[in-house]
């Protein structure tokens, strides 16, 4: 089981390099509002990928909600030390449910460019942080899973 959930884990990761390629250009600028340029440039990357992709842009929620059911799996079938699909859910779960309540309405919100270039900037920043910790909290879900497979190997 881990390997599924490994897999999504990636999957995720890679989507969130992606969005902290737009969403780093915040951190360069500490003024309120962000210059045009780079309102511009992260609100019309995250239109794009809200709005525009429609239907693609849910196979993002299915790689949430398939990688948390195959952590549960992982959990029931209680293959491997009980650390791992617990902490993996314990991480991947206090990401998703924020991620889906919080980051993504931000995300259409700001793809919208119907704010104030001020409430456009609060938006791309807290965007931001929330990808940033969400790639933390993913990159421990892979580094769990992947030591689950380095343990089965060890055993072997």
């Amino acid at each position: 089981m881990h390997t599924f959930v490994a897999a999504g884990a990636g999957f995720l990761l890679a989507v969130l390099w992606f969005d902290l390629m737009f969403d780093v250009q915040t951190r360069k600028h500490a003024g309120n509002p962000l210059p045009p340029e780079i309102l511009a440039s992260i609100s019309t990357y995250y239109r794009r990928v809200t709005t525009d992709a429609y239907p693609m842009n849910r196979l993002v929620a299915l790689v949430m909600v398939l990688t948390l059911a195959a952590i549960v799996g992982q959990i029931v079938e209680a293959a491997d030390p009980w650390w791992i699909g617990w902490g993996s859910l314990a991480l991947a779960g206090s990401g998703f449910f924020p991620t889906l309540a919080r980051t993504v309405p931000n995300a259409r919100r700001l793809g919208s460019t119907k704010d104030p270039p001020e409430m456009q900037s609060t938006l791309a920043r807290s965007i931001c942080r929330d990808h940033l910790f969400s790639f933390a909290r993913m990159s421990l879900v892979l580094s769990l899973q992947l030591s689950c497979a380095g343990l089965q190997l060890v055993v072997v």
